[in-house]
């Protein structure tokens, strides 16, 4: 469905319009656009003590090292061996020196070459597949901060619209025990009947049932918050937050396919996944064929540390080797085939992966539109149960209607303020599922976190 130049707008905090603009730029911190420094705040704490963040940006380091572990393999590997004997032999075998001594001190040393030719490129090719895991971590490294600082930004605004609809709560447990009081006294004077008073004590009986639900879930909300923070319950935040405290942003960003699957980090992750996948066919068809390898060694052995390489002590020697599966029952090439089929099922998977992010996307979009118009309605709801309450009271304060009509114009008017609250607080909920499903600020040619460059790819 074609997206409407703008949002509907309705009344009060939350229901500012919006605009779709294409191409917008996202700020790498974009919840600042809420303008809450409370927000801010919580944001920071969760970036810097977060374990979840932290035990990704460790298995980044780790998947670069790695990489970087695997790359010297290009390279040949020198190795220094050094021994120091002192023997005795027996006299009924040849003796070991030149000079036929039995009881001697030998002493050698050699540096040691061993060198892998890459002809077919195998090793090249597990180069590469390194190179994209670390890449498919970098990635969700980056999505472990895009879910981070959304779940932040959203528990701060359930724990609002929380704190708003009990505050509401509130004052509709207040104006019940009110309606109470009015309606004992009238029955004193006659003006109601006891009837009236049970239903007053009822609404307000059911209207006090509200709240203990609704403390449960901030509960629950603010150890939510701790645990993302990296606090222990007992230290969850007591801040009181109000949806007021947030700003609507007027212009929310809206990206085209081609441009979201190159900002999505669980996109470029899936790509990475095939990346390393199409890297370990070729190491399988590597493995099916010759191998060669080269071995050097330069040295000297002599019973004087200082002649270990004078007087013709010296030592040294070249080896070149190949080698080839001559049978193996089919191993190698099933293993090539399973290599092809992993190819398969990543790139299966990246299709998946873009087509969720695609209906993740358009999904929000709509309930940017749905929800703006679910609150014009809810406002307008409001305002009309509201007019009707006081309607309702003037009429019952001059004798013209009874007590049941007045409670029934009060729970009308609760639930229009319930729903209005919870409707603001989707338009914000929406907000930032939008910028999450955008991908954020991130930008994918950027390092996640400056000690951790990401490793190039590997041609």
């Amino acid at each position: 469905m074609p997206l409407p130049a703008a949002t509907a707008a309705a009344l009060g905090p939350g229901g500012a319009a919006q605009r779709f603009v294409y191409g917008a730029p996202v700020d790498k911190a974009w919840w600042t656009v809420f303008g809450s420094p409370e927000l801010e705040g919580l944001e920071a704490e969760a970036l810097k003590a977060n374990p979840t963040l932290g035990s990704a940006q460790a298995a980044l380091r780790q998947a670069r090292e790695t990489w970087l572990a695997q790359r010297a393999a290009l390279f040949p590997t020198v190795a220094f061996q050094g021994n120091a004997t002192r023997a005795k032999n027996s006299a009924t075998l040849a003796p070991p020196l030149n000079n036929n001594s039995e009881t001697y001190t030998l002493y050698t040393a050699q540096l040691q070459l061993s060198y892998v030719v890459d002809v077919f490129g195998g090793v090249r090719r597990q180069i590469e597949s390194t190179a994209a895991q670390a890449e498919n971590q970098r990635f969700q490294t980056a999505a472990a901060y895009l879910t981070l600082t959304a779940n932040v930004a959203s528990a701060a605004l359930q724990l609002a619209a929380l704190d708003d609809q009990i505050a509401e709560t509130q004052a509709i447990v207040e104006a019940d025990r009110q309606s109470l009081v009015v309606t004992s006294r009238q029955q004193r004077f006659g003006q109601a009947s006891g009837a009236d008073v049970a239903a007053a004590r009822a609404s307000l009986e059911q209207a006090e049932q509200l709240a203990p639900p609704l403390q449960k879930q901030i509960d629950q909300q603010r150890d939510l918050l701790a645990d993302l923070l990296g606090r222990p319950p007992s230290l969850a935040p007591t801040n009181s937050l109000r949806l007021a405290d947030f700003h609507l942003p007027p212009d929310l960003p809206v990206r085209l396919p081609a441009e979201l699957v190159r900002r999505r980090p669980d996109i470029l992750a899936a790509e990475a996944n095939v990346h390393a996948a199409s890297a370990q066919v070729g190491v399988a068809v590597a493995a099916r064929l010759p191998s060669f390898t080269i071995d050097g060694a330069l040295g000297g052995a002599s019973t004087e540390i200082t002649t270990l390489v004078s007087n013709g002590n010296d030592l040294w020697s070249i080896e070149g080797g190949i080698a080839q599966t001559v049978l193996d029952a089919g191993a190698l090439r099933h293993k090539e085939l399973a290599a092809r089929a992993a190819l398969d099922q990543a790139m299966d998977q990246y299709r998946v992966t873009v087509l969720a992010g695609l209906q993740n996307v358009a999904d929000v979009l709509q309930a940017v539109v749905d929800d703006a118009h679910t609150l014009e309605h809810a406002g307008a709801a409001d305002a009309a149960a509201a007019n009707s309450l006081r309607i309702a009271r003037q009429e019952f304060v001059h004798g013209q209607v009874g007590s049941l009509s007045v409670l029934s114009a009060q729970a009308a008017s609760s639930q229009a303020r319930v729903t209005l609250v919870q409707a603001r607080s989707a338009r914000y909920l929406d907000t930032v599922a939008l910028f999450q499903a955008l991908g954020g600020g991130w930008d994918p040619d950027e390092p996640t976190t400056k000690s951790n460059p990401p490793p190039p790819t590997t041609p």
